[in-house]
């Protein structure tokens, strides 16, 4: 799907230089809402796109598998960071985190509190009663906090569960319509797998050719890093058994965040909420699950760190759907105004409400942008953009990687250097360049910093 440069400056927000908060839509009519279809909002943690059994038969979930047979399942969707904070803020406001100022976690090196209005707040304004439990991660900021009816921010999954529960037997029966967002931690809790010590299985878990092939010499020196002297440190040198029992342990904590998903949305048919209440199963970013010998999170761009799981059931149209938009999750905020008859305001983000109602104009976008900044005081920017089957990634100081994902989809061999793509290569800068120009990214004024081993065990105690 191709698009003018005008009307991608215009629908990628690039006149928004000048940040201001958005007006909030007018209030809905007591009349208007009870016509309007409930929301449910599941996101996981740290959960790739390739963590569901109907994308890769390897993962036990049957309840998100369930769901998106019934759903419009986004192929091609991504987060605009790998990292919880900024991500969540993109998600929940349609901006980009150098605009929502949260490049980092809360807290943390170019990390903030929120302070933009979210799609909660845009969501009471049109009429509806909101709701979110769960992880916030987005700091206590007045206005970025504004917006829920109800609100428990922090876990555990269990609690969050309960709580939504409890919610949906509260509010069956309300004329106003609701949000309800439930933000679970699984399966960010791989985070405690002891090699040795948990309990793993391993006789049908396969190791990807990325593991095998992984060459830290062909890519920026900072993935050696990470796992030498930073969180990979406790499995760089480990055996084929324990990097295999990470992926059990990764599918396990996949499968406790599945199991909630199946008591919430049973909880919905229970209550005869089902069929009018649009349903969004996604992620917040990505897990490494040993791919490219790479574990969690950290400095880098992979397709297991920027593609996620999205899947979205609309009432009265439970069909299959594949889609091959190159959604990005700024778009959720537009998207889900339009869906509740709200207009959204300017934003990064794109509506894709056409393409889940399968009616209307569909939403282009030829490229896809990611950002990345650092982990606690480690420092290390990353620019991001895909398309037309290539990659290209730009780090401050520690080179590029040009990967052609039509005929390398797991980035093994890095043609940065290669001059046969020195053209693509060429191409594909102009137009991120473009991009950072157009939307005020500040990514050239970045300094990166050096990671030290007293900073990497603050950062092995503290992996959000």
């Amino acid at each position: 799907m191709k698009q003018s440069r005008r009307k991608f400056i215009q629908s990628t927000g690039a006149a928004v230089g000048a940040l201001t908060l958005p007006k909030l839509v007018p209030q809905a009519t007591a009349a208007s809402s009870a016509k309007k279809h409930n929301i449910l909002y599941l996101c996981s943690d740290q959960q790739h796109w390739q963590a569901m059994g109907s994308v890769d038969p390897f993962f036990d979930t049957p309840h998100q598998d369930a769901l998106a047979a019934e759903s419009t399942v986004f192929e091609n969707a991504f987060c605009t960071t790998p990292q919880c904070s900024p991500s969540r803020s993109s998600m929940l406001t349609g901006y980009y985190p150098h605009k929502t100022e949260m490049m980092n976690n809360s807290g943390a090196s170019g990390g903030t509190d929120l302070k933009l209005p979210t799609v909660g707040s845009h969501l009471q304004e049109a009429g509806y009663t909101t709701a979110l439990f769960g992880k916030w991660h987005l700091g206590d900021n007045s206005i970025g906090n504004a917006g829920w009816s109800e609100e428990t921010k922090k876990g555990p999954d269990p609690k969050t569960t309960e709580r939504g529960i409890d919610f949906l037997d509260r509010h069956a029966d309300d004329e106003k319509p609701f949000a309800l967002f439930l933000m679970y931690l699984d399966p960010h809790d791989i985070y405690h797998y002891k090699p040795g010590k948990s309990d793993v299985r391993t006789d049908d878990v396969v190791l990807g050719e990325s593991w095998k092939k992984q060459d830290f010499d062909s890519v920026p020196k900072i993935h050696r890093e990470f796992m030498e002297i930073n969180q990979g440190e406790f499995i760089v040198n480990a055996d084929e058994e324990t990097w295999k029992g990470y992926r059990d342990y990764y599918r396990q904590k996949v499968k406790l965040y599945d199991d909630h998903v199946g008591r919430v949305v049973e909880k919905l048919k229970d209550l005869g909420l089902f069929e009018n209440t649009i349903i969004v199963n996604t992620s917040d970013h990505g897990d490494m699950d040993t791919f490219h010998r790479l574990v969690f999170k950290g400095p880098f761009m992979y397709e297991h760190m920027m593609r996620i799981p999205l899947s979205v059931r609309m009432p009265g149209n439970p069909i299959h759907r594949k889609s091959d938009y190159n959604w990005v999750n700024v778009d959720t905020t537009p998207t889900l105004l339009e869906l509740a008859g709200a207009k959204a305001p300017k934003c990064h983000g794109l509506s894709a409400a056409s393409i889940i109602k399968g009616t209307g104009p569909v939403p282009e976008r030829e490229y896809v942008i990611g950002q990345y900044y650092g982990k606690q005081t480690w420092v290390n920017p990353i620019r991001s953009i895909r398309g037309n089957g290539w990659k290209y990634n730009l780090y401050t100081d520690w080179g590029e990687e040009l990967y052609h994902l039509d005929q390398d989809p797991e980035e093994i061999e890095n043609l940065a250097n290669d001059p046969k793509h020195a053209g693509m290569k060429r191409k594909l800068k102009k137009r991120l360049d473009r991009w950072i120009k157009e939307n005020d990214d500040p990514f050239y004024s970045f300094t990166t910093t050096s990671l030290d081993p007293g900073e990497a065990k603050t950062i092995l105690k503290n992996p959000l």
